[in-house]
């Protein structure tokens, strides 16, 4: 793989976290630049760190991540979507502070960086050579960190984007952003098979 290939790639694994990143700037009563950070920072080096945990397993488990990494997004993305559509809903005051917390963002950098460790198994069998002058480790974490790079900016155009449309409609949104969670933990699965 050279560097156009990982770069492309890099944008193709950054989808599932730029629409997520979408709804979390659905849910922001104002635009902050921390939170843009945040999200991206998580997004991104998680989409850095799963292919290189998946070319350090190599493809020895392959068949194994490959079973169950569908099943493991959909749960994450089905659960955390409706655990916001039921916090719009409630009538207690929400705080956006309580989205963008540990666990929340564990989790969906979890679900939206699954596809990335599969990709990292694939630079297992497949060599990334960016540059002829590094070793294929080297070049694999080169690529690593370009996807890392991707996704942090693309999830931060995300919650941006979000935020412009969801200042004006916050509680629709919410439930909206909960919604398009659960329709692409679905589209995962769906894919899957």
């Amino acid at each position: 793989m050279d560097l156009l290939t990982i770069l492309v790639l890099g944008i193709g694994l950054s989808m599932d976290a730029f629409a997520v990143s979408i709804c979390k700037g659905l849910s922001l009563p104002k635009h902050t630049a921390s939170k843009c950070l945040i999200v991206g920072t998580w997004f991104g080096v998680f989409q850095g760190i799963m292919p290189l945990t998946g070319y350090l397993l190599g493809s020895r488990f392959e068949h194994y991540v490959d079973t169950f990494s569908a099943w493991i997004a959909f749960f994450l993305l089905v659960l955390i979507g409706a655990n916001m559509i039921r916090e719009s809903l409630s009538e207690e005051e929400n705080t956006s502070n309580a989205e963008f917390g540990f666990k929340t963002m564990f989790f969906l950098a979890v679900a939206t960086s699954i596809d990335a460790l599969a990709i990292g198994i694939t630079f297992s069998c497949i060599p990334v050579v960016i540059t002829r002058t590094l070793s294929r480790t080297a070049n694999t974490l080169l690529a690593c960190l370009l996807i890392a790079c991707t996704t942090f900016l693309i999830s931060v155009g995300g919650v941006k984007i979000g935020n412009v449309f969801g200042t004006r409609y916050q509680k629709k949104a919410e439930i909206t952003g909960g919604i398009i969670l659960i329709c692409l933990g679905i589209k995962i699965l769906i894919e899957h098979f």
